[in-house]
């Protein structure tokens, strides 16, 4: 990394964090909470909340942080370590792509133009959806419970939950994955039933988390899969690296290029408004502002991050 950490940032973000989310929390107005899944449309649309948490599990927080929220597509990030955990990259990329699609997170249009007809990446719906059908155990209900184990180690939270209410909500609207996973079916990607596999993504979407939870995942990501605070490694460096070169190139969604070029951080978000991002080999940052752009990613936690990594001089790149 090019710069050096600046000696008094703690000290700056304890200072100035609260003012910046104030500042922040007026670009909301500008998004809307996502409403094609109903349950989520419940969100507090003028809301944002922030905590960033070092490598001791020292956290600042500074907004709304006490609100609880469902995953969404940030799961996708770790389902994909789980499968490259359980089946190896070889398995794992005869599923799924590599490459950014320049086509909305929900669309099929590549599947049928595209040879060999697989997602584009992981981190699109049609990937992670073939990602959940590699999740290692014989049922739909093991493979839940195997994700939801992880997740909970990875967040170091044993009462890490799914939210039955956004689960039906996603599964009785999900007509569009619905759609994808049987052209996935159709074209050999998908082995096992459609509805099993959708059951599994479903689920690992509606896990429920707050902003501490989040930032306490994204500090094991900074630290190349090490849970600093337990000493503990929890994930083959290799996997990480594969997840955050995703993040970079696809976690925001079609808006990825422009996150790249103004935050510089690899991140992922997800359609509650919630972003997880890591400034590596420093912090982990859970971020929730449930108003959403036109490209889905957090309205007002998008202008937050900008302005932390502009301050820092956080970007990679």
């Amino acid at each position: 990394m090019r710069h050096q950490q600046h000696p008094d940032s703690w000290q700056q973000l304890q200072a100035h964090l609260g003012e910046w989310v104030i500042q922040s929390k007026a670009q909301a107005p500008k998004g809307h909470v996502a409403t094609y899944i109903p349950e989520l449309a419940n969100a507090s649309e003028d809301s944002l909340g922030i905590c960033i948490m070092d490598r001791l599990g020292a956290a600042i927080t500074a907004g709304e942080t006490d609100c609880l929220f469902t995953l969404q597509s940030i799961s996708k990030v770790f389902t994909l370590i789980l499968a490259l955990i359980d089946h190896g990259e070889a398995v794992v990329f005869s599923k799924v792509g590599m490459e950014p699609t320049g086509d909305d997170f929900n669309s099929m249009l590549k599947l049928e133009l595209v040879e060999p007809g697989i997602p584009f990446n992981p981190l699109i719906n049609a990937g992670a959806i073939a990602i959940s059908s590699l999740i290692g155990g014989d049922t739909p209900e093991k493979q839940i419970e195997r994700a939801l184990a992880f997740f909970r180690d990875i967040a170091d939270n044993p009462s890490l939950a799914i939210n039955q209410a956004v689960f039906k909500s996603e599964s009785d609207t999900a007509h569009r994955n619905r759609s994808l996973a049987y052209f996935l079916k159709d074209n050999g990607v998908l082995d096992s039933e459609v509805d099993d596999i959708l059951r599994v993504y479903f689920s690992h979407c509606s896990i429920e988390v707050s902003c501490k939870d989040l930032a306490r995942m994204a500090l094991v990501l900074a630290f190349d899969g090490v849970d600093p605070i337990r000493n503990k490694r929890l994930i083959p460096r290799r996997y990480v690296q594969i997840a955050k070169t995703f993040m970079i190139t696809c976690g925001m969604y079609n808006a990825s290029g422009e996150f790249a070029m103004n935050v510089g951080l690899p991140a992922k978000s997800g359609v509650s408004g919630g972003i997880l991002t890591i400034v590596p080999g420093r912090y982990g940052i859970g971020v929730v502002g449930p108003a959403l752009n036109r490209k889905g990613n957090s309205t007002a936690g998008v202008h937050l991050l900008e302005t932390l990594s502009r301050e820092f001089d956080w970007s990679l790149f």
